[in-house]
């Protein structure tokens, strides 16, 4: 199939490609998932697994932070979500009826930066590593907050952003290269579609580039927009920007995080062959019995007051008893009974490395791919 196609006279567009279209290939070696190593890295901060909990609501909370970091991941605090806009977030979840108006008006209360220093600093009492979303607009606002209160790493994550976003004449927008300059954490930004803007988001000196926008099943970005990210295709071309940047700088390494088109431990693992260094989750954790959505997703812009952009996905087991749902330890390292792929993710990643040759996430990002056109 070419890479470019004609759709019109005049006018051509390139072949994309998701993760479900493609396939791994095992090489002749295997190795045994006890000698595989899923560990990562990023700045001075390492994990036992390459995952970061997606900033939404339904999935993290202060108490679930401390529980992700226990099993190997890192789990980022959405800093303009409940936590920071009410002093008790559950008693406005009970009200949550899967309703797009329901949630806009549950996220109409401003934010509260004394609320968002409160959440930080429970956080570190608890002895758990701080990362904190904002978005672009408010970064400006509220980093400064979050900063003197001591956070970990600092993720500036919008649906897609640039590092030249250009605003009205009489509004002052916000400068990623300068901004992190000044900064003693590392940041994470996002999301990011294509290889020139990976790689314009790199030379702002930031030490991760989200990849996607983190489409799931209740995403409507692709219809509301337009936008649709063949995450594939942006891994590999991100990937590209990455040995580029490694050129151009002598050696400084910036990390990929997949965002979006990930619910199985085989979605993940062609996300890493294809180049990414760790995934970010959202929608795959919902049901985990501590989970404070209750067996509802939602991502923030599932409450944009103009523009919303997500509906909530409501599981079958939403509204359940927490004892009847999974737990996040099943869902992400197992054991697990469930043969769908859905749970024991990380388990399935070590295993699926094991069996195409490889000990490291940094070997199998080299891992052969095939294009199977979908399943």
């Amino acid at each position: 199939m070419p890479e470019t196609v004609e759709i019109g006279l005049g006018r051509s567009a390139r072949r994309g490609y998701h993760l479900h279209e493609i396939s791994l290939v095992p090489t002749r070696r295997t190795r045994g998932s006890a000698v595989v190593s899923t560990s990562w890295q990023i700045d001075a901060l390492a994990f036992d697994l390459p995952f970061v909990a997606a900033p939404s609501d339904a999935t993290v909370s202060p108490a679930t932070v401390a529980e992700i970091e226990r099993l190997g991941g890192l789990a980022v605090l959405d800093g303009e979500g409940l936590w920071a806009r009410y002093d008790d977030p559950a008693a406005e979840l009970e009200k949550l009826d899967g309703e797009t108006a329901t949630l806009q008006q549950m996220y109409s209360r401003p934010v509260s930066p004394e609320l968002l220093r409160t959440r930080i600093a429970e956080l570190r009492a608890a002895k758990a590593r701080v990362a904190l979303r904002l978005s672009p607009q408010h970064t400006a606002e509220l980093a400064p907050h979050a900063l003197a209160e001591g956070v970990d790493l600092l993720v500036i994550q919008g649906t897609v952003i640039s590092a030249e976003h250009v605003q009205a004449p009489d509004i002052e927008g916000l400068n990623l290269k300068t901004f992190i300059a000044d900064l003693d954490v590392p940041v994470l930004v996002g999301g990011v579609t294509n290889y020139q803007t990976a790689l314009h988001l790199m030379r702002t000196g930031a030490a991760g580039v989200i990849i996607g926008y983190g489409a799931h099943l209740g995403s409507t970005t692709h219809s509301v927009l337009g936008i649709d990210v063949p995450m594939a295709t942006a891994l590999v071309d991100a990937a590209a920007a990455r040995r580029d940047y490694l050129d151009e700088t002598g050696g400084r390494y910036v990390h990929l995080v997949a965002y979006g088109d990930l619910a199985s431990g085989g979605d993940i693992a062609k996300a890493l062959a294809c180049g990414a260094d760790a995934v970010m989750l959202g929608e795959p954790l919902a049901q985990a019995a501590e989970a404070p959505g209750g067996g509802r997703y939602w991502d923030p812009t599932a409450a944009h007051p103009r523009v919303p952009r997500s509906s909530v996905v409501d599981f079958a087991t939403a509204g359940a008893d927490a004892a009847d749902r999974p737990s996040l330890e099943e869902l992400l390292v197992g054991p697990t009974s469930d043969p769908t792929g859905e749970r024991n993710l990380f388990g399935a990643v070590r295993r699926v490395m094991g069996k195409c040759g490889y000990s490291t996430l940094k070997e199998f990002q080299k891992a052969e791919l095939i294009v199977t056109g979908g399943r």
